[in-house]
């Protein structure tokens, strides 16, 4: 199973930081003298970074590197070139599993079908947060960027499709709001966290952590991959770090395999 990071914000003086552990791409840092206490299972970093973020949205150093590498596809560690094993950048699931159907609210306050509603299109599920300072926007600007250059006929057979694990601060207008800053197309969806949870749990995806801190604040841990589900197979799995030309490289190939339009 995916391990869970903790990182801190950049406002926190480095005299009060401690690394709690290095994964070999990045070191995370926590407050010295915080709760959280290693070990932590970040082995798992390159496939899978599930990672904590204050509820303030004042993204790290750290950080700041890993958006500059996922955005522009240049510099070290996460940025590098991934050995692509098969036909696809991300890691295929093999064999594909069965995605669990389920129904959330739309932005609009309307049920959203997931199954019934991304038929006949590869969707690209992501569980995050509009607060996220990091992992979320870099995901979505990505695909907003490779979904503008990729032909129509293409980018029209792939639903991207937001769920969020932060219920309490993200509504409707929220949700559609930050997605609109990316893509308007982009579909969010809400619904009580235990659900969503349980959706996770059927994706084989880490469920969300909400971490209380004084004064009412608190921290949200989630999952850091997109899945590219097909009808009701879950068909390959991108981690945070996928870059764009990966995308560009892997979307038309998933489109081809929709049985719908597989031979046009």
């Amino acid at each position: 199973m995916p391990g869970t990071g903790f990182c801190t914000p950049s406002n926190t003086p480095i005299s009060r930081r401690r690394p709690l552990a290095d994964s070999g791409l990045t070191t995370i840092w926590g407050e010295r003298g915080s709760k959280v206490d290693p070990p932590f299972h970040l082995a798992f970093l390159p496939i899978d970074m599930s990672i904590i973020v204050p509820n303030r949205s004042v993204p790290s150093i750290a950080v700041l590197c890993l958006l500059s590498a996922g955005l522009m596809g240049c510099g070290s560690g996460v940025g590098d070139d991934p050995q692509r094993v098969g036909d696809y950048y991300g890691q295929e699931v093999m064999p594909p599993f069965a995605a669990a159907d389920f129904t959330l609210t739309d932005t609009n306050g309307q049920p959203y079908h997931f199954k019934e509603q991304t038929d006949g299109a590869v969707a690209l599920l992501f569980f995050g947060y509009t607060y996220c300072p990091d992992i979320c926007p870099v995901h979505m600007a990505n695909l907003a960027a490779v979904l503008k250059r990729l032909p129509f006929d293409t980018a029209r057979r792939v639903k991207v499709v937001f769920v969020s694990v932060d219920p309490d601060r993200d509504t409707p207008e929220r949700i559609r709001e930050w997605l609109g800053s990316f893509d308007g197309r982009f579909v969010g969806l809400s619904g009580p966290l235990d659900r969503v949870n349980q959706i996770q749990q059927s994706l084989l995806m880490p469920t969300t952590v909400i971490v209380p801190e004084p004064e009412g604040d608190y921290t949200v841990g989630h999952g850091a991959a997109v899945l590219a589900i097909i009808g009701d197979s879950v068909r390959v799995r991108y981690p945070f770090g996928t870059r764009q030309r990966d995308w560009s490289h892997d979307l038309p190939k998933l489109v081809a395999t929709i049985p719908e339009v597989k031979g046009n």
